[in-house]
């Protein structure tokens, strides 16, 4: 057999890995360095060389957009269809899994996906039937109580309150929460992955049963999997299974939602015959870029070490600005970034990333003023917008009567005559009857409602009821149009005055668009619209809102991760930011920021720009701050330093690398954050300073005449 098209485009490492024996594998995978190559071409081999059936693949990564991608690329691969391949998210294989095992997993056959926003409503409603104050108990705290709990694999039965009135009281909210959505039918995120992992661990034949079919399990990004998605794998691998897992332990940076780079370490030992191959032959940055992020991650002591190296070129240093404050930084990355514009080059290939999403604004003020389109990658995302939840909402509605949730979004939306006193008696009614909003809806009369609110009731279950008859025969996309125009939806937004009126109608089309684009996964068996109801669902934060346009993107380091561009400004590079103050103390916090920091250098192909400041204001508060750690870390061969626009004396730090070169603002002992006196404002701080010679101006913060620029040869600023 001709292995020639499989093995010819792979280096040693990677044709290594790709070629062993059926045995665990842990692949480390250094940025860059080709991971979903090595996965796609495993699958491939084992299917065309080895002759294993597609069925008895498994392939595990963490977004639908990564999945879809390693499927067509092993279809191109082998030149044949793999339609009935499991690939997919944790989340995806989790209900799929759970579709099929609907019984033995305890389930009603149409349970229905609810989000984290359904999540934090349902347990609003729970509040408010306990009689709870919210102020007191923060919905999205129990919600977080909730799902961590989850993603430990531990039910309400499994834990102790410790003697601990607080904790006991929220227990008992995840009781309540649990009895609720049992009878509702409804299952959030985190529900997926325990009940999945519950289904395998409490029927010994059905285990038995997928260990045979997935004998071969390839995972994604398996540094960042939490304790349930690893008890899963753990279960369904057994002792006889053969994981290939893929990571980079200097990539964990989610441990502030579950993610355990310990995993990577702990493989080893669930698997002692596992072989270890590392990838560190990087195909996207500079030789600059990757010694300086080798040198940074070098720091951490908890890790399994490796070294990413190019056959590239050494490129330009990493270049280091020193800025006086945080719009001398904007000002400073917007004048690069025009110089970048101006040379025929994308914007779209440039961005900008951040510790923290506070710092976005300062550096839209800047974009905005020199009119360079940009977008806040992350924005509200399509299928969390308002709108189109309410579309979905009537649509589970036709799909499952009994959803809870759905009935309680869009019962008065529009308006229709039903309050919240008119929907409390029927919440009441069906705590009281242990029965769904909907029936409780149609069992209650005129003892309970007055004519009015008893009429509107009734016309709302009569209109539900109608809107399920016409699409009953309907393709997909007619369902949705029908729906979005008989629910009154569509009426309801064009009243809405100005642009974003015309935007929620655009979106709810757009709704009808995605419909008659849905392509059915062949191997599901439940109907079309549940299908596309349970997509929209899972696939809801994956598709970023007008991306379409050519514009420079901006977002936090966390977003950035599995992203790549041209130019890459890493900004707010300072002790407290970035290592954030909270993760200063703490061992393992700081080597999770170096972790990100890493991420962050790694995200740039050509150009790095580090931007920090030495006085910022932040959350209302204006902070003096030394560089980061970080930019100490970086070796000096491989930086440059970029001279401010003024060389104005500033203090200094034993981190910092700037010079302290004479000038005209130095003559007078002029620094950033000295006091000063005037005779007419009184005390102040310098914030900024501009300008040369006789030209050159300050800009004091006084403390009762608020901020002035002034020149510094009239000002007679005396220094404190």
């Amino acid at each position: 057999m001709d292995v020639t098209p499989i093995l010819e485009s792979l280096n040693d490492a990677q044709r290594q890995a790709v070629t062993a024996a059926a045995e665990p594998m842990l692949v480390i995978a250094g940025a860059g360095s080709g991971k979903t190559r090595v996965l796609v071409h495993r699958a491939a081999w084992l299917i065309d060389v080895e002759g294993i059936s597609p069925h008895s693949l498994l392939a595990v990564t963490f977004t639908n957009k990564a999945a879809a991608e390693m499927r067509g690329r092993i279809e191109a691969l082998l030149g044949t269809p793999v339609g009935h391949l499991w690939i997919g998210t944790f989340h995806g294989l989790a209900h799929r899994l759970l579709r099929r095992h609907w019984r033995e997993a305890e389930l009603p056959q149409n349970f229905q996906i609810i989000d984290s926003d359904d999540q934090v409503r349902l347990i609003k409603r729970l509040l408010r039937g306990m009689d709870v104050d919210d102020s007191l108990w923060v919905p999205r705290e129990i919600q977080y109580f909730i799902n961590a709990q989850k993603d430990e694999g531990l039910r309400p039965k499994h834990l102790d309150d410790e003697g601990d009135a607080n904790r006991r009281q929220m227990i008992a909210f995840y009781e309540a929460y649990e009895e609720v959505c049992q009878r509702g039918g409804l299952v959030d995120f985190a529900e997926l992955l325990l009940r999945a992992h519950e289904l395998w661990r409490d029927n010994a034949e059905l285990l038995a049963h997928y260990r045979r079919r997935f004998a071969h399990l390839l995972v994604d990004e398996f540094q960042d999997t939490n304790a349930i998605q690893y008890a899963w794998l753990r279960l369904l691998a057994g002792d006889k299974g053969v994981p290939f897992v893929v990571g980079d332990d200097d990539q964990s940076i989610y441990r502030w939602r579950g993610a355990r780079v310990e995993h990577i370490h702990r493989f080893q030992k669930d698997f002692p015959s596992a072989s270890l191959v590392k990838l560190e032959q990087n195909y996207r940055s500079t030789a600059a870029i990757l010694n300086a992020a080798n040198a940074v991650i070098a720091n951490n002591s908890s890790r399994l070490g490796k070294n990413l190296w190019t056959e590239g070129a050494e490129g330009e240093p990493i270049r280091v600005y020193s800025a006086y404050n945080e719009r001398d930084e904007a000002d400073f990355i917007v004048g690069r970034l025009r110089d970048w514009i101006a040379q025929g080059n994308l914007r779209a290939d440039a961005a900008i990333l951040y510790r923290s999403n506070a710092q976005s604004r300062v550096l839209e003020e800047g974009l905005i003023n020199a009119r360079i389109p940009y977008r806040v990658y992350g924005g509200l995302r399509f299928f969390e917008r308002a709108e189109i939840k309410d579309a979905l909402a009537y649509l589970r509605l036709i799909s499952n009567r009994d959803d809870d949730s759905s009935f309680e979004r869009v019962v008065n939306r529009p308006t229709r005559g039903i309050g919240a006193r008119t929907v409390e008696i029927m919440r009441s009614y069906a705590r009281a009857n242990s029965c769904s909003m909907w029936r409780a809806a149609g069992a209650i009369g005129s003892d309970e409602l007055n004519s009015r609110a008893a009429n509107a009731v009734l016309a709302f279950l009569n209109l539900i009821e109608k809107m399920a008859r016409d699409v009953a025969e309907l393709e997909l996309q007619e369902k949705v149009d029908h729906v979005i125009y008989a629910s009154g939806l569509v009426d309801l937004f064009k009243k809405e005055k100005g642009e974003k009126g015309e935007t929620r109608v655009e979106n709810l089309l757009e709704l009808v668009s995605a419909a008659k684009g849905f392509e059915r996964d062949p191997a599901e068996e439940m109907s079309e619209l549940d299908e596309f109801l349970s997509h929209a669902a899972l696939e809801a934060g994956e598709g970023q809102a007008d991306a379409w346009e050519d514009c420079v993107q901006l977002m936090t380091m966390h977003s950035a991760k599995g992203l790549e561009f041209p130019l890459v400004f890493l900004s707010g590079m300072e002790d407290g930011l970035f290592p954030h103050q909270r993760s200063v103390a703490d061992p393992n916090g700081l080597e999770e920021e170096r972790r990100l920091c890493y991420v962050g250098i790694t995200r740039a192909k050509q150009s790095l720009y580090i931007t920090h400041a030495d006085q910022r204001r932040l959350h209302g508060m204006d902070n003096f701050s030394q560089p980061s750690r970080f930019i100490s870390e970086i070796p000096d061969e491989f930086v440059e330093e970029v001279r401010p626009r003024v060389q104005v004396s500033r203090p200094m730090h034993s981190t910092s690398r700037r010079s302290a070169k004479s000038a005209p603002g130095n003559e007078l002992g002029i620094r950033l954050g000295q006091r000063v006196r005037h005779a007419k404002f009184g005390e102040g701080v310098i914030l900024n300073c501009e300008g040369q010679g006789a030209h050159a101006r300050v800009e004091v913060n006084f403390e009762t005449a608020g901020t002035k620029w002034l020149v510094l040869s009239y000002a007679n600023l005396d220094l404190m």
